[in-house]
């Protein structure tokens, strides 16, 4: 793990470089003052060189304006090197989302992701920043600190040193518990976002249903598992900092009591004892900068190591020798594809279909009988048990996925629309498209007349998920985006659910002209919408029940001729 994060340094050689100089030269400046302080107790003072008092002051006034003019390079660059190490580390986790498969987005909810790309990584920034700075300026002011003191009193010294045994055993007896606590926060923080995430989105649901006490009580109870896991992260925080403050506070009453001794006993100077009261400070005070780093340090330990789990997530990869597809002309077959969700239970058994190239083939039967996993099965969106899906005779799982998504338009029931303008979200069917191809689609789905009622027409910003459009408008927005990308084969997962009877039937004949010479696949809850497919199947619990055209459905006198009938009777009432 170390190697990978250090590997984030690479790109910013020469600003690490140079904030570490800087660091150093800090580190070197802090031990002027106690130098000169016993210089001054010991030679300048007791022979009244006053001059060079004043040289000294002077001079050491310089170093200190030197050393504001470091801090500020260490305090801006420092952090600026931080966040482009942030900034990087969250376009390598938002481009290895994008590679990640459904499946990884049906068990991971969206707070929870958005919460390791931002408050995880600030995190981790700021230890990238600090950590290496502390470090360097605490480790070699502990070093130089030894040397001087050890040069004014070894045996003062070795005493002082004797304390840092127990220093080390709490950090370590207690470091691990305060990891722990700060992961379980983490964890919380991810909870609370994901919540909010979804409440906010459902607002209006909220609002429909007058449900805003329950959403209130649903955010309350994950806020106070935040509260609880910063608890007892504050708390294994508290023991860490009381128990290695205490230790730190004894070395200032060993000096105190064992350099008392020795001036007594005239084994020390009085400027000596003095200088070292002064110097033992200079030694404290990177400890105690050590000591505080932990807690940095495992909020950005524990930040990184969840950046990690999403990193090492196993993307999509296409199978070795996986050629890209071209020309394709749209001949489907499905042979005993088995699939599941989860191992526990099948969701598809054994379905065999075989979709001519141009035809219109329609699956109808119950919800949850399988019908939408069929249409995530053919863009290969999962890895499929057993079996195999063939396209033009060749096998899905021998065709890029790239390749192979780009010959298939998709318009699904749950309609995905960006915070854009109408233009931008028609272009997601094909990037490259001029303003006459973008304008052709809209009017092929019945939308062109609406958009320019607007004032800014197709520059018209819809709003987060379109919530600026109705349902009806919504639909035929993703419908124009398939007829821009204009593909050999199209897969309509109830691509008419939203809209109205009389919007529905000018969108069916837009899209029955769209699929004209290209192969269709329909999942349809209105039946009258599929009565001239070439073909239909229902599919229940996982299998292929009945297949036909309609006529020779109906006269099967089966379940199509039941939910057929049922539907028919309701469009009576």
């Amino acid at each position: 793990m170390l190697k990978r994060f250090i590997s984030y340094y690479k790109p910013h050689k020469l600003i690490f470089t140079l904030d570490m100089l800087a660091a150093l030269v800090v580190s070197l400046v802090g031990i002027v003052y106690p130098v000169v302080t016993r210089s001054m107790l010991n030679d300048l003072i007791p022979n009244r060189n006053y001059r060079m008092v004043v040289i000294c002051g002077l001079a050491l006034l310089g170093l200190y304006l030197i050393r504001m003019l470091l801090n500020y390079f260490i305090q801006y660059y420092g952090h600026v090197m931080g966040v482009r190490m942030q900034a990087q580390m969250r376009s390598d986790m938002f481009r290895h989302l994008e590679k990640l498969p459904y499946s990884f987005y049906d068990s991971h909810e969206t707070g929870k992701i958005m919460s390791r790309m931002t408050t995880d990584l600030w995190e981790i920034s700021e230890l990238a920043h600090h950590g290496p700075e502390n470090l360097l300026i605490s480790g070699i002011t502990i070093i130089i600190s030894f040397v001087y003191l050890i040069n004014i009193n070894v045996p003062l010294t070795l005493i002082i040193f004797a304390c840092i045994p127990f220093l080390i055993l709490v950090a370590v007896l207690l470091r691990k518990k305060m990891r722990n606590a700060f992961m379980e926060s983490r964890k919380s923080t991810a909870v609370i976002n994901a919540s909010l995430e979804s409440s906010i989105s459902g607002i209006r649901v909220t609002k429909a249903f007058d449900n805003a006490k329950k959403e209130e009580e649903k955010f309350e109870e994950g806020n106070k598992q935040f509260v609880f896991a910063r608890r007892d992260a504050y708390k294994a925080m508290g023991r860490f900092h009381s128990m290695t403050s205490f230790i730190t506070d004894i070395f200032n009453v060993v000096v105190l009591i064992a350099g008392g001794f020795f001036l007594y006993n005239g084994k020390i100077q009085l400027g000596d004892y003095s200088a070292f009261i002064v110097s033992v400070n200079l030694f404290i005070a990177p400890v105690m900068t050590l000591i505080n780093f932990m807690e940095q340090y495992q909020n950005g330990v524990t930040g990184f190591e969840r950046f990690i789990e999403i990193m090492d997530e196993e993307p999509e990869k296409d199978a070795e020798g996986a050629v890209d597809v071209d020309n394709v002309e749209g001949h489907i077959e499905l042979k005993k594809v088995v699939y599941g969700y989860d191992t526990s239970k099948d969701v598809l058994k054994g379905i065999d279909l075989d979709i001519e190239k141009g035809k219109k083939f329609a699956l109808v039967g119950p919800s949850g009988g399988g019908k939408t996993t069929i249409c995530h099965l053919i863009p290969h969106f999962y890895d499929i048990e057993s079996g195999d899906i063939l396209i033009d005779g060749k096998s899905i799982s021998g065709m890029t996925r790239s390749s192979l998504r780009r010959n298939i338009g998709i318009v699904q029931q749950d309609i995905y629309l960006f915070n854009a303008s109408i233009k931008d979200n028609i272009l997601y069917g094909r990037l490259d498209a001029t303003d006459e191809e973008v304008i052709e689609a809209a009017k092929r789905a019945n939308i062109h007349d609406y958009i320019m009622t607007l004032e800014d027409g197709y520059d018209t910003q819809i709003g987060e998920r379109g919530v600026r459009l109705s349902g009806g408008q919504k639909q035929r927005l993703s419908i124009a985006r398939v007829f821009l990308k204009n593909p050999p084969i199209l897969i309509l997962d109830e691509a008419t659910s939203a809209l109205d009877n009389t919007t529905e039937i000018l969108i069916q004949q837009a899209l029955d002209e769209l699929c004209v010479g290209r192969t269709t696949l329909v999942v349809a809850h209105r039946l009258s919408t599929i009565k001239n497919a070439d073909e239909i199947a229902v599919v229940a619990d996982g299998t292929i029940i009945e297949q036909g055209t309609h006529d020779e459905l109906l006269k099967l006198d089966g379940e199509y001729s039941k939910l057929y009938n049922l539907q028919f009777k309701e469009n009576l009432k």
